[in-house]
């Protein structure tokens, strides 16, 4: 799959994959990236990409001039292309959203700065519009990261093993289990013992349990589903 970022500073971007999954990932084209900066398409003779907002308000906004010639070009060459922009207005990103991402061919994250960008792009060339939360970052970028990060690893082949994914949180309706490794007792503190039996099944029920107890202390808004 395809990644493209739409985004004035590519530079914040581009160092989140130089390393671990995601890297071998690209070194490996399961997901390949592309960087496309508005900037190279303003017609603005002082190469601006923002301008003060009609009506007046505090601080600059995106101009619709570069954003819809760059996103116009991308889509010659990538007709499917799914635009998602990144704004506090959008609705929030869950898993599911990642999982449903992960299928599409290529998705291009547009990244606002300032106060935002001019609404009328928005309106006519983005496909869906996210959030990551209920705060606000001096910019897009961080949240692309971390969409594409989500999306990425739901890309077959990205996770060595794959089964791994069926156990995370958020894969079903309660967070994941507590887990543990050696040492058995560390600092005086050990682990469920029925862990340490072998049993298979007595294993599973165990942790369903604990990861309904997790769910409730942590996600009781959660709980309340299960």
């Amino acid at each position: 799959m395809k990644f493209t970022y739409l985004t004035l500073f590519p530079n914040i971007i581009k160092g989140y994959f130089t390393d671990s999954i995601l890297k071998r990932a690209i070194d490996n084209k399961f997901i390949e990236l592309e960087y496309i900066n508005p900037r190279d398409y303003t017609t603005n003779k002082h190469n601006k990409v923002d301008e003060p907002m009609i009506g007046g308000g505090a601080g600059m906004l995106m101009t619709p001039q570069p954003l819809f010639d760059a996103i116009d070009e991308v889509k010659k060459g990538s007709p499917d292309a799914y635009v998602v922009v990144v704004t506090p207005v959008g609705k929030p990103f869950v898993q599911n959203d990642a999982k449903r991402l992960a299928k599409k061919s290529h998705v291009v994250f547009v990244s606002g700065r300032y106060e935002g960008m001019d609404e009328r792009f928005i309106e006519q060339r983005a496909d869906e519009l996210f959030s990551i939360g209920d705060f606000i970052l001096t910019g897009g970028e961080l949240a692309s990261m971390v969409m594409s990060d989500a999306i990425a690893r739901n890309v077959e082949g990205v996770l060595g093993n794959s089964d791994s994914l069926s156990v995370e949180s958020f894969e079903s309706s309660s967070l994941e289990a507590p887990s543990f490794t050696k040492p058995k007792i560390y600092d005086e503190i050990g682990v469920p013992s029925e862990l340490l039996k072998g049993n298979h099944a007595k294993i599973s029920d165990l942790k369903n349990a604990m990861a309904r107890c997790k769910t409730k202390y942590f996600r009781p808004d959660m709980h309340k589903q299960l």
